[in-house]
């Protein structure tokens, strides 16, 4: 039967509904990121996980749609539905929040390994996420009901759906640059769920003054056979595919081009959806004037095989080359201007007509007297089908397998298959004339010509943006970047400069280098590490880099068993070849275990003990990093340390601020209060830290270390030592920079990162174009004090000890 009624017939109510839109667009985004970084603190942050929490997400979506229309009866009114829909959002977004605690434990309870563990994260994300999400997804079949399947209804379906993306543009900026940056998860969700009861009071109220009296079913007239919409919904689910894994591809090389920090990747989100809204409301009017909006819809997705191109052309060939230095300014919000307009610039295009898409689509299969909420509820599914398809292929395989150049070039081909698809049948039934009919073969032949010529001049992507990503026009030929590989979780380059200093790049910079100040720093992490605990037999490395710290652990005789913890499976491949003579062979040594595991995921779900661990993470300013630097991390790790365990940290000065390291020293004194400061220098400047701690007091026997690297059987260890500059104990232990104690007068202002805020990252994403490293570190021997009961020893150690000190690092 078709479905007629005289729902909110008055348009001077559908703007009203536009607006609650705008506001469920926005507590939705909001609650997409509280509840993935919530998530990843309990499931791990490895592609793995990232895909089951995004998979889960978008499929409860995509259930929501369809369902909704078949237990909703059609008489209910559409805006008391929508009502309880947004106030069980909301009721939902506190459980989740209140219930996370409960959830985490009992899944670091029950976490296995293989199937066991992806089948338990696949439980967790569902339990979290299902419920929600079947809700959000039913909120626009829901209120579809207050208009009918003709070409105005579908248009304002168009521009409900258009506004329902203007507020998760404001929704993703809100919580990215405010709500997180400011407060923590449970503000943010707070603000959520206001926003919910809000738009649900005003439904409820606009429901009582529009009153819903469904008409009885109107007869259908005669017609001749309709058009089979089966292609539309190949299309539109084709679409989708396409958007998400461009979005995926394109994120990817923009986090390179702009630095990975969480500012970047709420501007990218921002943006994308910035353009699906302008082109959700260009399709919805002209979803109103057009006579065939199939023909309509298939020339988008044409013309997006050529935006997917300009895209692919902008981010790899003439952004990165655009003459910008990031470092000129010290303000970060004039960067943030700068990466606004290079990214509008670069993803506007495809994403306006992926957005267009959407209505012409709805357009295409609306017929008089159809259920609004069936129609909306199919036409949403199939394109979130596509979207689930498009966004776990880029991000598990597509990128990984053949990379972001033939990604791109195989999104280019499709988008052209799918508007040739639609526009051949078309086409077909426009004319009868055979002349016609071979003309347009003709033609859509040379538009598919046209396409895959375009794919083949999608450029590569130069290995000088993955080295060097958002200083890459500066950077231009001072080196040869003699590896690029572009892995699950992130792409990483090694470079040799001209003096053949070798170069481990990941996230867009040097992460690890041949460089004196870069080896001294990690071998300090490695030899110290291991030559302050008694019994240093079981080490846990987090973090693989370039391999050297894990190569200074590995050479102790007293370490028995080694693990690297590193969540991308390129970089030991990488190390193994590139750095084997820097870092000892590591990874091939019989006595190491290479867990490729997001190390946090690692550490809550084994039962392994250690005697030492050591962490050097990427840098905190990179989004998900400051996951290893929280005071509930720190407590994990104690948790996981023999008795006379240490543990030491790296952290950095340079491309950061004050606050940021303050917050670093100051959450790792939380949980180790008799916390050391070490410092690595650079030309007798400050240049980056390693933090010790350990549960006991610390107490360093100067005597025996230096007995240890007299001994032949250390005789690794020492050369190690002795090619960073470090010719004995004294000369080691000479870096000491402070402990928990005399350092609590600087950092008492320090913000501590914690889970439920993640301080860090936002804190450290203001300050990596800065060059601050010299002044932080003075600022900080400024409260150093004699360590008296720290070292024991001789007389004459402990005075030999403190004049080197006091000498410093270029005596």
């Amino acid at each position: 039967m078709s479905f007629r009624s005289e729902t909110v017939t008055s348009n001077r109510h559908l703007p009203a509904l536009l607006l609650l839109f705008v506001g469920s667009g926005c507590a939705a985004l909001i609650y997409e990121v509280v509840w993935f970084q919530l998530l990843q603190l309990v499931i791990g942050s490895s592609a793995v996980s990232l895909g089951v929490l995004l998979g889960t997400f978008m499929g409860g979506m995509c259930l929501g749609s369809l369902l909704l229309p078949r237990i909703a009866p059609p008489d209910r009114h559409p805006l008391r539905v929508y009502a309880w829909l947004e106030l069980g959002i909301g009721v939902v977004g506190l459980l989740v929040l209140l219930g996370m605690p409960l959830v985490a434990g009992l899944y670091v309870a029950w976490a296995g390994t293989g199937t066991a563990s992806l089948l338990l994260r696949g439980a967790v994300a569902g339990v979290c996420l299902l419920p929600p999400t079947l809700m959000m997804g039913a909120t626009l079949p829901a209120i579809s009901r207050s208009v009918e399947a003709t070409p105005q209804g579908v248009s304002w379906l168009g521009f409900f759906y258009g506004g329902n993306i203007a507020g998760a543009v404001v929704g993703s900026l809100l919580a990215g640059f405010y709500l997180l940056r400011v407060f923590d998860t449970s503000m943010a969700t707070f603000v959520a769920v206001a926003i919910n009861l809000t738009v649900a009071a005003i439904a409820i109220a606009l429901a009582r003054i529009t009153p819903f009296e469904p008409a009885e079913p109107a007869p259908e007239a005669p017609a001749a056979r309709p058009p089979s919409n089966a292609v539309v919904y190949i299309v539109i689910a084709i679409s989708g595919m396409t958007a998400l894994a461009a979005e995926v591809v394109w994120t990817r090389l923009m986090s390179l081009l702009f630095g990975a920090t969480t500012y970047t990747f709420s501007l990218i989100l921002a943006v994308f959806l910035f353009g699906l809204g302008i082109g959700s409301s260009l399709g919805s009017m002209l979803a109103r004037s057009v006579s065939k909006p199939r023909l309509a819809l298939g020339c988008c997705q044409l013309l997006l095989s050529g935006a997917v191109a300009w895209t692919a052309y902008m981010l790899t060939d003439s952004l990165p080359y655009w003459p910008i230095n990031p470092s000129i300014t010290t303000d970060p919000w004039f960067t943030l201007q700068l990466d606004l307009v290079r990214c509008l610039w670069a993803v506007l295009p495809g994403t306006i007509l992926w957005g267009a898409s959407f209505p012409l689509a709805l357009a295409s299969v609306a017929s008089p007297g159809q259920d609004p909420g069936r129609l909306v509820g199919r036409v949403y599914a199939a394109n979130t089908v596509g979207a689930i398809v498009g966004s776990l292929g880029a991000s598990l395989v597509l990128v990984a397998w053949i990379g972001s150049q033939h990604a791109q070039q195989v999104l280019v081909i499709t988008c052209a298959c799918s508007g040739l698809l639609l526009l051949e049948p078309v086409l077909a039934a426009a004319s009868s004339s055979t002349r016609f009919q071979v003309a347009s073969s003709i033609g859509l032949a040379a538009l598919l010509g046209v396409a895959v010529l375009a794919a083949r001049n999608v450029p590569e992507v130069p290995g000088m943006l993955v080295a060097y990503g958002r200083y890459t026009a500066t950077r231009v030929g001072s080196a040869d970047i003699i590896y690029m590989g572009e892995g699950l979780t992130a792409s990483v380059a090694v470079s040799r400069l001209s003096n053949g200093v070798l170069n481990y790049h990941n996230a867009g910079k040097v992460q690890a280098s041949s460089e004196p100040q870069d080896m001294r720093l990690q071998r300090m992490l490695g030899h110290m590490t291991t030559l302050v605990p008694l019994r240093p037999r079981s080490v846990l490395v987090i973090g693989c880099g370039a391999g050297v710290t894990a190569g200074a652990v590995s050479i102790d005789p007293a370490v028995e068993h080694e693990t690297i913890a590193e969540i991308e499976p390129l970089v030991p491949q990488v190390v193994s070849t590139y750095f084997a003579e820097h870092n000892e062979h590591v990874v091939n040594n019989k006595k190491v275990r290479v867990q490729l595991d997001d190390a946090r995921h690692f550490l809550m779900t084994t039962k392994e003990k250690f005697d030492a661990v050591t962490s050097d993470p990427l840098d905190p300013w990179v989004r998900g990093a400051a996951m290893l630097y929280t005071a509930e991390f720190f407590d994990v790790v104690k948790a996981h340390l023999n008795p006379g365990g240490a543990v030491t940290l790296f952290v950095q000065l340079y491309e950061s601020n004050t606050e940021a390291v303050k917050s670093e020293v100051a959450t790792f004194f939380q949980a180790f209060p008799n916390g050391i400061v070490w410092g690595n220098t650079n030309n007798g400047a400050g240049y980056d830290l390693v933090l010790l701690g350990q549960v006991e007091p610390t107490r360093i026997d100067l005597d025996r270390i230096d007995g240890l690297l007299r001994d032949p059987k250390y005789a690794d260890v020492s050369r190690s030592l002795r090619e960073i500059g470090f010719n004995s104990a004294i000369d080691l232990f000479s870096t000491y920079a402070g402990r928990a104690g005399d350092l609590t007068g600087w950092y008492r202002d320090a913000q501590i990162n914690r889970d439920r805020n993640l301080r860090l990252q936002y804190l450290a994403g203001l300050g990596l174009n800065l060059y601050q490293s010299g002044e932080i570190y003075s600022q900080m021997l400024a409260y150093r004090r004699p360590p008296d009961d720290i070292f024991v020893g001789s007389d004459a150690m402990k005075q030999a000890l403190w004049q080197a000190m006091q000498l410093g690092p270029d005596r």
